[in-house]
């Protein structure tokens, strides 16, 4: 079946997002005015162009497509960069999504990433989620205490009970001091200062990969690695442990049931803790869930904060801390289908 001629698409000529289309065979039959724009180049020149060759110097576009065709899902990229003839490199997030018709058409979408204003959304939640879990901090120590009083009374009362069905009464308020215990203890646990050392990010990964099968068998992980990356300088177990909580976290969302994908990919232009890194390292957690409600959204990373009933909402908060004594980000965009956790960690010089 050949691709409708690009006039069809005229209804996409008034979209703010750079739009472009491609054919079954990768080339490029309609690009929008706002495209041209953010692109700095006529779209006379470009219809008709095979994308290979027309973003042959911007790999990480090309992969998405790749990607996007091969397994017919959406490709969501939030900064990679484009490079198109003696143009500068332009930053931009893009998603590319496959078309049911005309069959094996694709859709583009890209508009200019602006780092600032991503910095100082991630800078203010940090602030934020910093307060909040001193806060968290304060109260549990001073929770554990009484708390340690009305579990060694529940004991005592219980050696005093002259029946044993009573005790059932006595055993409820001993599990659930014990359960409220552990929570503070997890609320006090991320704070040890990490042990810095030489780390090889896959060998993480992998941790994270088998405890993950081990604990739930019927969830898909699939890899997708840059095994040319360096070693960094970071605590391994505060890596293994941050990874794992949002991997546990997607698990817990898919009931079990779904395909979760560990990537890693170089990042470039990225700055973390008001300092510029040319060349970074980008760890995708990457599942197919229902996704993060929208009410919570803008909350995850917040203590307590959970989408799930029964949730402590304590995972994704102690994964944020623990990402960040490692001196990188964590961030995470949603929607039905397709949730991206993505954390950012500096590479050496």
């Amino acid at each position: 079946m050949s691709l409708p001629p690009p006039t069809d698409f005229t209804g996409l000529d008034c979209l703010s997002t750079g739009t472009l289309v491609l054919d079954a065979d990768g080339r490029i039959v309609f690009i929008n005015p706002a495209a041209e724009t953010l692109l700095g180049v006529s779209g006379a020149l470009l219809v008709g162009e095979d994308v290979l060759k027309a973003f042959a110097r911007s790999p990480e576009l090309l992969n998405a497509i790749q990607t996007a065709r091969s397994e017919q899902e959406v490709v969501i990229e939030y900064e990679l960069d484009l490079m198109m003839g003696g143009h500068p490199t332009l930053r931009v997030g893009c998603s590319v999504s496959p078309l049911e018709n005309p069959a094996h058409a694709m859709l583009i979408e890209m508009r200019a990433a602006d780092p600032q204003l991503r910095i100082a959304r991630l800078e203010r939640a940090r602030l934020q989620q910093e307060a909040n879990r001193e806060l968290l901090r304060n109260l549990a120590h001073e929770i554990k205490n009484p708390l340690g009083g009305i579990r060694g009374a529940a004991q005592l009362l219980e050696h005093e009970l002259p029946r044993e069905s009573l005790r059932e009464y006595t055993q409820v308020i001993i599990k659930e001091s014990d359960r409220l215990q552990s929570l503070m203890e997890r609320l006090l646990t991320p704070h040890r200062m990490p042990r810095f050392g030489a780390v090889n990010i896959h060998e993480v990964l992998e941790r994270v990969r088998s405890l993950i099968l081990a604990e739930t068998p019927s969830v898909a992980l699939r890899r997708d690695y840059d095994i040319s990356l360096p070693e960094i300088h970071a605590d391994s177990e505060q890596l293994i442990q941050a990874t794992l909580n949002v991997a546990r976290n997607a698990v817990q969302a898919m009931h079990g049931q779904g395909e979760i994908i560990l990537k890693t990919r170089v990042a470039r232009q990225i700055t973390l803790e008001s300092r510029r890194y040319q060349l970074g390292m980008l760890i995708e957690i990457i599942d197919n869930g229902p996704g993060i409600p929208d009410e919570i959204r803008e909350q995850i990373f917040y203590p307590l904060v959970s989408g799930r009933e029964g949730g402590s909402g304590l995972g994704l908060a102690v994964a944020q801390t623990l990402v960040a004594q490692n001196h990188g980000t964590i961030d995470c965009e949603s929607q039905p289908g397709h949730t991206v956790f993505s954390i950012f960690l500096p590479l050496p010089n």
